[in-house]
């Protein structure tokens, strides 16, 4: 007999009306939830024990930051991968999009060999012209996954044998064996389809268990799928329909956080929605990985 899916309710933790909030990375070296504003162009550092939350401004659209090993952060920014340090300055690593201003940087994670992966996105979203850059600590580039719609969220499985993979507009979550010591990824199959009915797939977050969180923005909904596919849980977001992320946090890292947008809602919208925009909490049950730092 199948087991019943679960349901769970997660509650606004931080009402930060945030534009395009995204990429929730929990940061062990300060006990902070790392955060962006994509169209603001913000970098944010929250405090979840006291609600102080910390930001920084690019300057330009900035989709994805994580932890830096040699101190401060990496980037991806609208144009390319950059560092960040305390002071707020910042320095590009590599200027990928430079000619192509029609593009940008989105979601992006680093691995456990501490590379930083980030994908891209038109601002049209025409099809197949987005992709999934991974930036080396010796600051190389690679395209290695090519003809995406919009390239999403990006996360491995424990034991690093896996990479998940999501493109938001095609609606689909996929895996890839993934080769940890070289990067490369290969056998590509679909973990999940998610019905444009429902909403489309954004960014991820694998737990310590091995299961996907996937967020469907559109439907105020996080799911949860074990490695074969099966929807094994389903978070409901009330109060903000467009949820873009789910990561897990806080010393133990037993809170899963989710992002949350204001992206293009009316006041209509907005009066329906007053958690829009804002960084939304629950324990789970389960824990997730810890975040990697980029080793360059």
């Amino acid at each position: 007999m199948a087991r019943p899916v679960a349901r769970l309710t997660a509650e606004l933790a931080f009402d930060a009306r945030a534009e395009l909030a995204e990429c929730p990375r929990w940061d062990d070296r300060t006990d902070e939830l790392l955060w962006v504003d994509i169209l603001a162009g913000e970098v944010h550092r929250l405090d979840p024990s006291s609600g102080r939350d910390v930001a920084v401004a690019l300057g330009r659209h900035v989709g994805a930051v994580a932890p830096r090993a040699s101190g401060g952060w990496v980037v991806a920014a609208r144009e390319g991968f950059a560092t960040l340090d305390q002071e707020g300055s910042h320095a590009p690593l590599a200027a990928v999009l430079a000619e192509d201003p029609g593009a940008r940087f989105n979601d992006g994670r680093v691995d456990r060999a501490g590379r930083f992966w980030a994908g891209t996105m038109t601002y049209d979203r025409s099809p197949g012209r987005g992709a999934l850059h991974r930036l080396d600590p010796d600051g190389r580039v690679h395209v290695v996954v090519e003809g995406a719609w919009l390239a999403n969220g990006i996360d491995w499985s424990p034991d690093d044998r896996v990479m998940y993979f999501a493109d938001s507009l095609a609606g689909t979550v996929d895996a890839f064996d993934f080769h940890l010591a070289d990067g490369l990824v290969e056998r590509r199959r679909r973990l999940a389809t998610i019905e444009t009915s429902l909403g489309v797939p954004d960014g991820i977050a694998v737990d310590a268990e091995g299961a996907v969180w996937v967020a469907i923005s559109g439907a105020g909904l996080v799911q949860r799928y074990a490695p074969d596919g099966r929807l094994l849980a389903e978070v409901d977001v009330p109060g903000a329909r467009q949820v873009s992320a789910p990561g897990f946090g806080g010393r133990a890292l037993d809170v899963l956080y989710i992002t949350t947008t204001r992206e293009d809602l009316s006041p209509s919208d907005l009066a329906e929605q007053p958690g829009a925009g804002g960084i939304h909490a629950l324990s789970p049950g389960v824990t997730g990985l810890p975040t990697a730092a980029f080793a360059g």
